[in-house]
């Protein structure tokens, strides 16, 4: 489908943890069109923050960001998926569905959200923040991995039969205006001419020169030209590809040619980039105007509770897992967190039933007198239970309070479809 799109690309399989977040800190934009991560979400993490610690954040965040889901979760594709008006759907079927919206074009707006730890180490989220038994389950399974998104559901039952409960404190500013930047209507559209929105520029330089991994670990598809050849004029026959549609394999993709960033891989000494440690990165980005430092007290308008609770999570997409729509008012760009939270109480009867009905978003249905959902645009955790899970977009953080705020826009996501408002009377 990419190929018979004319869209020019080149092929990067990360080899370690940590390796897109290096790649992306010293790659030249102007010689790209976009980034798209061909894996679960725990990659795209890894882009987006490597782009905010730039000190051309600003610039470099508005690239185009696109995935195509290859991982176990696969949320922010399943949001993309559902917001284009698909039906609800898993592996190839997924992978086939945001592929048409890649190659479609068309690019919105992304809410991210600044996440800062007890140790002071900042990150950009663009999925959800999770403590408690989502976290636990998240976490605890990926001894399953290799089984895929029935992982959770493993993890899912294997933490139900021994259900812990955790002591907190959840404070939040509520969104009060929460339709404020809500669009009302989607609508998938193609260039004026008919055409994809793509430039069709043949890629002048491989991977390797680019000095971002071995050439014996590059594959260059249609378009991208060895370093030591002139590229063709137009006139000339494109070369032929490796890349065809009739005999792409889903699986050899998912198996050989994706950008795993958990697997525990050797650095490789040839990669330009070194490893940076967390500690040693600097992070940009806008000003949290709305938060406090997490050793003082949260603003008088925020509202704070403590209790016990089974789950805590605030996300901002639709979707939790590629099968769990957690939120399915959520907007790409609404300008809000969804924090929901389960308190403790509930029996593991209506627990599961919770969870079940997770995948057609039908939970807010069950009026249930422990689950709460509010609309905010910042909150803070502050665990009080020793031991607990902590995650940022499913990447598991180091334990202990943790606060974050929305910040409207700043990103743009690759998802097939413009966004447009409308006024209703």
């Amino acid at each position: 489908m990419i190929t018979e799109a004319d869209i020019s690309f080149n092929l990067i399989q990360t080899e370690r943890q940590n390796h897109a977040r290096e790649l992306v800190q010293n790659i030249n934009l102007a010689e790209w069109d976009g980034i798209v991560a061909i894996s679960g979400d725990g990659l795209l993490y890894e882009v987006i923050n490597g782009l905010m610690e730039r000190p051309d954040w600003e610039e470099a965040i508005k690239m185009p960001l696109g995935i195509l889901p290859c991982g176990s979760g696969n949320a922010l594709a399943a949001a993309i998926n559902f917001s284009a008006g698909f039906e609800q759907v898993l592996g190839q079927e997924l992978l086939t569905n945001c592929t048409l919206l890649l190659c479609h074009g068309a690019v919105s707006p992304l809410d991210l959200v600044s996440i800062t730890t007890s140790s002071g180490t900042r990150s950009f989220s663009f999925l959800g923040v999770a403590w408690g038994f989502i976290s636990d389950v998240d976490i605890e399974s990926e001894k399953y991995r290799h089984m895929g998104p029935v992982r959770f559901t493993l993890g899912t039952m294997v933490r139900l039969a021994s259900l812990n409960t955790y002591r907190g404190r959840l404070s939040y500013l509520p969104a009060w205006d929460s339709t404020a930047h809500r669009p009302i209507l989607r609508s998938i559209t193609m260039a004026a001419n008919g055409s994809l929105p793509f430039q069709r520029m043949p890629l002048h330089r491989t991977v390797s020169d680019l000095g971002l991994c071995e050439e014996r670990h590059t594959t260059c598809f249609q378009g991208v030209q060895p370093a030591d050849e002139p590229t063709p004029s137009p006139s000339s026959p494109p070369p032929p590809s490796s890349f065809h549609s009739s005999s792409f394999n889903f699986e050899t993709l998912s198996e050989e040619l994706v950008a795993d960033s958990k697997g525990p891989q050797e650095p490789n000494p040839s990669v330009a980039a070194p490893a940076i440690s967390p500690s040693a990165r600097q992070m940009h980005g806008p000003v949290d105007e709305l938060l406090t430092p997490l050793d003082q007290p949260v603003p008088k308008s925020w509202v704070t509770m403590e209790d016990d609770f089974v789950s805590v999570l605030a996300i901002y997409q639709t979707h939790l897992g590629a099968d769990l729509l957690m939120a399915p008012f959520a907007c790409f760009n609404d300008g809000l967190i969804h924090l929901c939270f389960i308190k403790a109480g509930i029996s593991r009867a209506a627990l599961i039933r919770f969870f079940l009905t997770i995948e057609k978003g039908a939970h807010f249905e069950l009026e249930s007198p422990h689950f709460t959902h509010i609309p905010v645009r910042a909150f803070r955790i502050e665990p009080l239970t020793r031991k607990g899970i902590l995650t940022i977009d499913g990447e598991r953080v180091e334990y202990g309070p943790i606060q974050g705020q929305i910040h409207h826009g700043i990103a743009n996501l690759i998802t097939g479809m413009n966004q447009v408002k409308i006024a209703t009377f």
